[in-house]
């Protein structure tokens, strides 16, 4: 039942998780396949199934839930497609920590009762996020959510790997890869983060086999010489031309090195020549290649020193470059050890250093399929915001290495092949083998690697959709409107999805790209629990309620600009509900359940002005939000709302509804503009919105909209408001430089042209209540003595004698002066010391900095009303 009023307070927890629940349970944001409305679609970046809501999440999901219901309102049949991904290597290593709390490892159990335990894991833990997402307020189509391991999408990824196999796109050989001794598993090129370490470039003498000469070589990881099968020099290096075709004795291990010539060894790193070690380095395994050297694996799959190792064998990799330089120097074969930063491969998951290792690894063929993507975003079919991005996408595109696309696991999809026993083949179908198509030998066992994550990702926006069948809502909703994704994620997933998308849909997957920033702390600092400046989206949002959380997300989300983000920010922005919420609260107290209609012949100067701003706004912000300029959106109708409706309007009409003068129409375009507005914010502000749309009107829900499109013609009436805004603001600005009390009335002079005395006259008395004025009297002369104001249409004379005693203000002003002055010459001097910027916070420094240019500020304005108080004594 629909309410008059509102409660005296607002408290989010009262009604957020009704209305979601009732949104769910109407199906309000379910896609039907058969609309004739023009459809809009977004696929959800899958979140990890282990994955909790964290600030990224957040930010991403309240850009996507602005899109979507924005589109719903603007009549789109509007597709959000959830789900969650498998997160092969994440979701493995938490059952596996559960399992060691327990006392066994995943070999105990064997890989089919493992995988159950996997799966019990998911069933009853895992996709907690998804919950959370609905907190915030996610208008998902939940009847649809995916999991990339559903029946459906196993069927479109075994589809998609026979495909590629046949077409001989996928393949299967011995290559150098990064591999993670922690995990057990491959990685893929983008699956290694870099981090500028610093460490130690290791200068060691090779001698010169039947020679007194030695060869000095710089490296910065000495273990690996234990797998050297050459030494490389630049063959227009003049110091090294006489050695080419002669030998080295590798140090300690006393194995034979040809001395190659290559003009890949760059001449000025280091000594100029390089030990090559084709097992481990993979710009050495390509010269390796090349000169046919011999590939020696010196370390197993957990980064211990193996057999090839000799005498160093079971050692850790890093406790063996210690004994090995310990060694060397005994052989006084080291020159020297210098400090060197370089950059460090980890892996993305459990953060431990990747060691390029050769294995045995099966690869997609990529060049093919990358060709067709980048001429579809040279073409514009993909556009990619903010525009930046593209230049990166291509670099990275034309530059593309193979796909390595097995993982040494067991939680995923698992690669469909299987190899004959009796004669190696390798069986790849899209029905398990019973025989060996070559043989038909029927002793056959399958691959035991499992799919890369991103794989099964790479086919989300169709497999989703039912492919390989060809369902309605594939014909419907493929390709997506948009992808809304962080920018770490361009080439993992979205250049991924892109090749996917156009190779097996002929299409591609989404026509636009939006590219987020990042969401650090107010300091601009990247969040992490080591720093202890994360901040968690649940606890702002249990404290301040999701709609203020998500508008300030939006309203800092700028393109191409990280977001600085504070508690502070979010606490002003709950500042920004409670004023929608006493605004309406008034409109909605002073209507009395009325729901009367704009009489238009009736409308005042003001009416007419709000009107022409709320469309103005309206277009603004439909615009932006198009443009995917979230924060210049956002900022609109913040500034519409809070200052041109409440600030100025409302105030306007108080003295019409108190006076009873042409109150009807009053309290009617304050209703319309007030559910229009709430129109306006709702994809910003879904649940506060709505109670007060229910409230206020008899419709069952705002989800629909239509979003406000309206056009005015009040253009000269909007002229008029503007210059009596202008005129109040001036008075308001000579009270607040004199320091005139708030309640004191003031008595002021105006010169003037006869339209703008005739205007000030029409809106005399609400110019005098705002402006707190006693008399308003016109002249054309100057009045001494006096505060002015110039303006364009006005001048404002405002006596000064007897409301302000000009000597004393004087001496206030002064006193304040002095420790302006004070806090300037402290902080100047702290930010010309070396040492305190070398040794400070970069947060503190900032901090004084602001209250430097602050000081600054205040002592220059406050110096200008000294100035001017002078001139009137």
């Amino acid at each position: 039942m629909k309410e008059t009023s509102l409660p005296t307070r607002i408290d989010p927890k009262q009604f957020e998780e009704r209305l979601y629940n009732e949104w769910l349970e109407k199906k309000y944001f379910h896609a039907d396949e058969n609309s004739n409305k023009p459809p809009y679609s977004i696929v959800i970046p899958p979140p990890n199934v282990t994955g909790s809501l964290h600030m990224g999440h957040a930010l991403n999901n309240t850009l996507q839930d602005i899109l979507i219901r924005f589109h719903r309102m603007k009549g789109y049949e509007v597709l959000w497609l959830p789900g969650t991904d498998h997160a092969g290597i994440a979701t493995q290593n938490v059952v596996e920590k559960m399992l060691a709390k327990e006392g066994i490892s995943r070999h105990d159990l064997g890989r089919e009762k493992f995988i159950e335990r996997v799966w019990k894991w998911k069933e009853e833990s895992g996709g907690q996020i998804i919950n959370q997402l609905k907190r915030l307020g996610a208008s998902c189509d939940w009847d649809r959510e995916r999991f990339t391991m559903d029946d459906g999408l196993s069927n479109a990824v075994r589809t998609v790997f026979v495909t590629l196999y046949k077409e001989g796109l996928i393949y299967r050989a011995n290559y150098i890869i990064n591999w993670c001794p922690r995990c057990h598993t491959a990685l893929s090129d983008l699956e290694v983060e870099y981090e500028d370490k610093e460490g130690a470039l290791y200068y060691i003498y090779y001698p010169v086999e039947h020679s007194d000469e030695k060869l000095l070589i710089a490296t910065t990881r000495p273990e690996t010489m234990l797998g050297d099968t050459a030494v490389a020099v630049n063959p227009n290096d003049d110091r090294y031309k006489h050695l080419i075709g002669k030998y080295v004795i590798l140090p300690i291990v006393g194995r034979r090195l040809p001395i190659i010539a290559d003009e890949y060894v760059d001449m000025e790193f280091g000594t100029g020549a390089l030990k090559v070690t084709p097992a481990h380095d993979p710009n050495d395994f390509e010269l390796g290649k090349k000169y046919g050297l011999e590939e020696i694996n010196v370390m197993d799959d957990s980064g211990i020193i193996n057999e090839n190792g000799g005498k160093f064998k079971g050692l850790d990799r890093f406790e063996a470059r210690k004994r090995i330089v310990e060694e060397l120097k005994e052989l006084n074969l080291i020159e020297k050890i210098e400090k060197h930063e370089h950059s460090v491969g980890h892996c993305y998951r459990c953060k431990t250093v990747i060691e390029p290792r050769i294995s045995m690894q099966w690869f997609v063929k990529i060049k093919p399929l990358a060709e067709k993507a980048i001429e579809a975003v040279e073409k514009g079919e993909i556009k990619i915001f903010p525009e930046m991005w593209t230049k990166t996408y291509f670099e990275w595109m034309y530059n593309i290495r193979d796909w390595c696309i097995s993982r040494q696991i067991w939680w995923g999809h698992r690669i469909p092949a299987w190899y004959c026993d009796e004669c190696g083949h390798i069986n790849v179908d899209y029905k398990d083998p019973v025989s060996c198509e070559k043989c038909g030998c029927k002793q056959l066992h399958q691959e035991t690697d499992v799919l890369d994550t991103w794989f099964s990702s790479a086919l989300w926006p169709f497999s989703t959709m039912g492919w390989p069948e060809k369902t309605k809502t594939l014909e419907k909703f493929y390709p997506t409107s948009c992808l809304v994704t962080g920018f770490d994620i361009l080439f993992f997933w979205v250049a991924r999805m892109i090749m996917m998308g156009l190779k097996f849909m002929n299409d591609v997957p989404f026509r636009h790209v939006y590219i987020h920033a990042l969401v650090r702390d107010q300091y601009g600092q990247k969040m992490s629990k080591s720093k202890g400046n994360v901040i968690d989206p649940l606890i702002m949002i249990e404290k301040y309620g999701a709609d203020a959380f998500r508008f300030t997300l939006a309203a800092f989300a700028a393109q191409g600009r990280d977001i600085k983000l504070s508690e502070n920010r979010i606490e002003g922005y709950k500042n920004f509900v409670n004023k929608i919420w006493n605004a309406s609260r008034f409109i909605m107290m002073n209507l009395d359940g009325s729901l009367d209609s704009i009489d238009f012949d009736a409308l005042e100067m003001e009416d007419k002005w709000i009107l022409e701003n709320l469309a103005e706004t309206g277009n603004k912000v439909e615009k932006h939000i198009k443009s995917y300029d979230f924060n210049e959106a956002a900022n609109e109708i913040y500034q519409f709302f809070w200052h041109r409706l409440c600030d100025w309007y409302i105030e306007f009409i108080k003295h019409r509804i108190y006076n009873n003068v042409n109150k009807k129409n009053a309290l009617a375009v304050a209703r319309f503009v007030l559910e229009e507005s709430l129109k306006i914010l709702h994809p910003f502000m879904p649940f506060v919105t709505e109670y007060i749309y229910k409230n206020l009107t008899n419709n069952e829900t705002i989800t629909f909209g239509p979003y406000p499109k309206h056009e005015f013609n009040f253009k000269d009436d909007f002229e008029s408001i503007e210059k009596v805004i202008a005129f109040i603001t001036n008075v308001r600005t000579v009270r607040g430089e004199y320091n005139i009390a708030p309640a004191k009335m003031i008595d002021i002079f105006v010169k003037c042209g006869d339209d703008f005395k005739n205007l000030i006259n029409e809106k005399s008395e609400i110019i005098k209540k705002l402006a707190k004025i006693g008399n308003i009297s016109f002249t054309g002369n100057e009045i001494e003595k006096s505060a002015v104001q110039v303006e364009k249409d006005f001048t404002i004379y405002i006596p000064l004698e007897g409301i302000v005693d000009l000597e004393e203000e004087i001496k206030r002003l002064e006193k304040e002066k002095k420790s302006f002055e004070k806090d300037i010459k402290v902080y100047g001097k702290k930010l010309q010391n070396d040492e305190y910027l070398k040794k400070a916070p970069a947060h503190i420094i900032d901090k004084d900095k602001k209250k430097y240019e602050e000081a600054k500020i205040k002592l220059e304005e406050i110096e200008k009303s000294i100035e001017r108080l002078k001139k009137l004594c």
